[in-house]
């Protein structure tokens, strides 16, 4: 008992951290924070465009002028979820087993997603999404939204745990992410479709951080600027890359 009183004294103190100033100013002004920011907003973009599309399928099934209030309803709900999950993930996160679980997690799905490549495109990654009944209404499409942004947000939620144990910063990179996902997903559709390797860039990122956590569940510090450079150098080299490749095809 009191080793459970203990661990619910711990996360709620860890809750605590949304209230306090000295935590969000420092989420702010902090370079190596708001670097971690960017890098949680750039991940969410590239990891859910393909369920913003998704998310948008289900809205439209609704009459027009309920589709806009669905989609607001649909951000408080992955906001909501957010700040629990980011409460109780970094102060799970800080237990040894954890990371190493969550480091394994993020490892095999970017290994997943590599021999996914390998194969032929199938069916795999589709969104079934039940229709009739309490479903087409209108807080039956509320619930689907919500329940497919808590599935389509633990890969990168968890990453975010792998990058900062800082609330704000977690918090304030997981909602610009999830604004992004709503207004601005147009524009990472055009950067993948222009780009179609941005995609595999995204889970090499993946692999990265989940490497990152790994060795800090190990004891071994890996500098926030290496990761962010080798973070660059991937998105970088990517796009890079693709341009010499259209070059040479041109050239041909």
């Amino acid at each position: 008992m009191e080793a459970i009183s203990v661990f619910f004294a711990g996360l709620l103190a860890n809750y605590g951290h949304f209230l306090s100033w000295d935590l969000f100013y420092g989420a702010i002004t902090d370079p190596v924070n708001l670097g971690i920011i960017f890098w949680l907003v750039i991940l969410e973009g590239l990891l859910s465009c393909d369920n913003a599309l998704v998310l948008a399928v289900v809205v439209n099934r609704l009459p027009e002028h309920q589709r806009k209030k669905a989609l607001l309803y649909g951000i408080f709900g992955a906001y909501f979820f957010r700040v629990i999950a980011i409460g109780l993930g970094t102060y799970l996160i800080q237990i040894q087993w954890i990371q190493i679980l969550g480091a394994g997690y993020l490892l095999w799905m970017a290994a997943k997603y590599f021999l996914a490549k390998k194969q032929e495109a199938g069916e795999e990654g589709e969104v079934k999404v039940r229709k009739g009944g309490f479903w087409d209404t209108f807080w039956g499409v509320v619930v689907t939204v919500e329940l497919m942004d808590i599935s389509f947000s633990v890969d990168s939620i968890l990453a975010a745990f792998a990058l900062s144990d800082q609330v704000w910063v977690l918090v304030l990179g997981g909602m610009l992410g999830i604004l992004m996902m709503r207004g601005v997903a147009t524009v990472f559709i055009k950067w993948l479709d222009k780009y179609p390797t941005l995609e595999s860039a995204a889970y090499v990122l993946i692999a990265l951080i989940g490497t990152k956590l790994m060795a800090q569940a190990f004891g071994i510090h890996v500098s926030h600027y290496v990761v962010f450079s080798l973070m660059a150098t991937v998105l970088l080299g990517t796009i890079l890359l693709h341009h010499l490749r259209e070059g040479g095809k041109k050239a041909a």
